[in-house]
């Protein structure tokens, strides 16, 4: 029986989609796991159409390597999230908040991570050849080693960071928006990191008139304020 069909027995189904994408770190291992796991073998075989039709699904142009890295990034970090939220990620409503994460099985995320990378990958490519990148450097507080960086091109924005360490347990990383002088407002961009530090997520929004983009570490599904000292803050002009 396949993720498909709701049952988690195997711990590393979760590793289906970032391997049918080629993001999968050890992706030898994984491979010979599949000959001896029905499960997985069930997930990659739903998933792999998806993925085969990414090249015919936007215009064939040449994208910089720098943006490569950035969505294989991106497909990783989602993967870790996926893995510390467990099963329950579905279920578990934000607290005290104004909107719920989404109910959607598994194996669907897989399918539409597959489906959201393709899409990142054609308006990033789009951004990259007509637009100017504008990249300003995240001030880092009691997080040695690491860094990040927001990256805007046009309205869109992302938070790409390296060297940070994963969230503790039960928790993920939230970002913030901060257009006043004290108020922060919450958003439902929610990420975590893969086990080398590296990650990205996208800021939603426009960021007009947004002074401060804030990163704390919360209970997973997030919070309506927060709970802990910024860990990551980006200054912007308003």
């Amino acid at each position: 029986m396949s993720a498909t069909d709701g049952n988690l027995d195997c711990g590393r189904v979760l590793d289906a989609a970032p391997y049918v994408l080629g993001a999968l770190e050890d992706g030898d291992s994984y491979r010979e796991h599949l000959e001896e796991c029905a499960t997985c073998r069930a997930e990659v075989a739903q998933l792999q159409p998806a993925v085969d039709t990414l090249p015919t699904s936007v215009p064939q142009v040449a994208a910089p390597e720098a943006l490569r890295a950035r969505v294989l990034t991106t497909v990783r970090s989602e993967a870790e999230l996926l893995r510390a939220a467990g099963s329950g990620v579905d279920q578990r409503p934000r607290r005290n908040a104004r909107w719920r994460m989404p109910r959607v099985s598994l194996a669907g995320a897989g399918a539409a991570l597959a489906a959201a990378v393709a899409a990142s990958v054609a308006i990033a490519v789009s951004l990259n050849v007509t637009s100017h990148e504008r990249v300003t450097v995240a001030q880092v507080h009691n997080l040695p080693g690491t860094s990040a960086a927001l990256h805007q091109v046009g309205d869109r924005a992302e938070l790409v960071v390296s060297g940070m360490p994963e969230p503790p347990l039960g928790k993920v990383y939230e970002v913030w928006l901060r257009r006043g002088s004290t108020t922060v407002a919450p958003t439902d961009a929610l990420f975590s990191v893969t086990s080398r530090g590296s990650g990205s997520v996208a800021v939603p929004g426009n960021l007009h008139g947004v002074r401060e983009v804030l990163v704390t570490s919360e209970p997973l599904g997030g919070s309506s304020h927060p709970t802990s000292e910024p860990v990551l803050r980006v200054a912007l002009s308003a």
